[in-house]
């Protein structure tokens, strides 16, 4: 059996709705497996970082790895409250 990944929508009446067609070499008989997406759920996500933000940070370290600007493995989590 081969499996392959498409995506597509349930319309009202319960049908579902492919969003392109599926390549097959023949028609046959197919299995169908569905997977709903769960509704985002409202949370307080503190760590909601500007995307600018961490690009820049991104970039930075990006930079400092370049120029050889690094901490060593030893020295890494210094500083930080992991138990």
């Amino acid at each position: 059996m081969r499996a392959i990944e498409v995506t597509g929508t349930i319309d009202a009446e319960g049908n579902l709705l492919l969003d392109a067609p599926i390549q097959a070499a023949a028609s046959s008989r197919v299995r169908v497996i569905l997977l709903f997406s769960e509704p985002a759920e409202e949370t307080d996500d503190s760590d909601d970082t500007p995307v600018e933000e961490i690009k820049a940070s991104l970039q930075q370290a990006l930079q400092q790895a370049k120029s050889g600007d690094r901490i060593p493995l030893s020295e890494m989590w210094d500083g930080t409250d992991l138990e």
